[in-house]
């Protein structure tokens, strides 16, 4: 791309004859001029762009941190409230059950069958 794009601004030829050349349309080497002269100034000031790109690794580093604390804390939060669950589900059938072993028609003498 860098070299399709040296070749454009050497003015040797117009921006169709380089797309044509290298095979890209005339409005991607546009783009990538664009992009190019943007960015030129890196090439002459190396420590900025460095110091630009350590600062943005910071960042996602820091974002990246916050995420997986969230995630690891919202994890925690959600095995309690599945434990909490299958306890209280555990605790309601045993009340139940309780009750229905306790309920009166239960406690009533049948006589057996045939007796």
């Amino acid at each position: 791309m860098t070299k399709v794009v040296l070749e454009l601004l050497s003015g040797d030829q117009t921006l169709a004859q380089v797309a044509t050349k290298h095979e890209v349309t005339p409005i991607s080497l546009k783009a990538w001029k664009k992009q190019f002269l943007e960015n030129a100034s890196m090439a002459f000031d190396v420590g900025k762009a460095t110091q630009s790109f350590k600062e943005e690794i910071a960042t996602l580093k820091n974002e990246n941190d916050a995420l997986a604390k969230k995630l690891g804390k919202t994890t925690i939060e959600r095995d309690w409230a599945v434990g909490k669950l299958k306890s209280y589900s555990l605790a309601q059938a045993a009340s139940r059950l309780s009750a229905a072993l306790l309920s009166p028609s239960r406690l009533r003498y049948t006589p057996a069958r045939g007796a």
